[in-house]
């Protein structure tokens, strides 16, 4: 068994091929929903994994295919689970879209340490770390205790509305998730996360005149406005909800009654319990005026989870941590994620595995290259030990 101090000394000696694959997966742009980025995305990002990973995978879906590899554990020369499998979740899009990179272009800042582009962040250092995790294993002559997976989804910036079910398939059986997204501010792991979903509300009225027969119309328009008056009446009700209206259309002229119009919906959630209510109240609307026919469908979803401060999985790792002496503090997250899904499955997960930085999905997006060594050389020592 190599130790964690040996783990993080041999870590820190690949700064410079570090700085070469993160560049180049930083230079293969990948905006979800892009299938023919995301496929030579994964080639490349496979090519790099194939060096440790007995095998892998490239699952098909809409917007192109994932990305699944497989680590034999200890004594399990098939690959199987019986003592249960390491799950690592990650995802290969960004919200940049195409052409991002020739105006922000991958760069190492003059301390040496920073580096800046799009998606260096959130989250393609973090795909970095793990490649050079299981290299640091491979060099030291050990190998993961368990089985270990790592699903690469190429729709997490969109809500995963296809990779929530391949993240689902290999949660199964899992003795320990970690999420490979970017920590909180100064590093801190994730050991809860807001839940999220998007809702679109629409309305049909009738259309009529609206100075003749106004009275014979059923506006689509005023009945959502009155719609989400209560929506945000119900949000404003329950301590831990929010609601935001992304969009709104409906209508053709101003002397026609709207006979459409439909809302965008974000919803944001801690607990189980405000969940309900929100979902309750938005996909099982009442109509207002006797005429008008309300439909609510959910373009994605995301469970809340409830951050637990006694997270035995997060223990252990900052357990690790400090015999590596880094210090790692734990936090919630506003945010959501993949990890929602098997925190709230109550799987023992962490997120927030990725090196530290700021940023993501913003002009200043940057990361620690220290950071990221380190952050493999813990991934390697938890593999090894767990």
């Amino acid at each position: 068994m190599a130790e964690p101090a040996e783990l993080l000394a041999l870590a820190r000696t690949f700064g410079a091929p570090v700085l070469e694959r993160w560049e180049r997966l930083v230079s293969l742009e990948t905006p979800s929903g892009d299938a023919d980025r995301s496929a030579v995305f994964g080639k490349e990002l496979a090519t790099g994994l194939a060096a440790t990973a007995d095998r892998i995978e490239h699952p098909p879906g809409p917007g192109g295919d994932h990305l699944v590899a497989y680590w034999n554990g200890r004594g399990t020369p098939d690959g199987g689970s019986r003592d249960g499998h390491t799950l690592l979740v990650a995802h290969g899009d960004t919200v940049f879209p195409a052409g991002t990179l020739a105006r922000r272009p991958f760069t190492l800042a003059g301390d040496g340490d920073t580096v800046t582009g799009p998606g260096v962040f959130d989250m393609k250092g973090s795909l970095v770390a793990v490649e050079l995790a299981m290299d640091l294993l491979a060099r030291t002559g050990a190998s993961p205790r368990r089985p270990v997976r790592l699903v690469v989804v190429n729709d997490e910036e969109i809500g995963s509305p296809d990779g929530s079910r391949l993240v689902a398939r290999h949660a199964e059986g899992a003795h320990a998730v970690l999420g490979l997204e970017p920590p909180l501010p100064g590093g801190a792991l994730k050991i809860g996360r807001r839940g999220v979903a998007r809702v679109r509300l629409s309305v049909r009225g009738v259309s009529a005149h609206a100075g003749l027969d106004a009275a014979l119309g059923v506006s689509a328009i005023d009945e959502l406005v009155d719609q989400l008056a209560g929506l945000r009446a119900t949000a404003a009700a329950l301590p831990d909800a929010a609601l935001n209206v992304g969009t709104i259309t409906g209508g053709t002229r101003a002397n026609v009654v709207a006979d459409h119009a439909e809302a965008e919906i974000g919803l944001r959630y801690a607990t189980a319990e405000t969940e309900r209510a929100l979902l309750t109240a938005l996909l099982e609307p009442t109509p207002v005026r006797r005429r008008a026919a309300l439909s609510a469908e959910t373009l994605s979803h995301r469970p809340a989870w409830a951050m637990d401060p006694a997270n035995p999985l997060a223990a252990e790792l900052t357990t690790l941590a400090a015999a590596l002496g880094l210090d790692l503090p734990l936090g919630s997250s506003g945010g959501a994620g993949d990890t929602n899904l098997t925190g709230a499955l109550g799987i023992p997960t962490v997120d927030g595995l990725g090196p530290a930085g700021a940023g993501a999905h913003g002009e200043d997006e940057h990361a620690s290259l220290s950071s990221l060594l380190e952050r493999a050389a813990l991934i390697a020592a938890f593999l090894e030990t767990h």
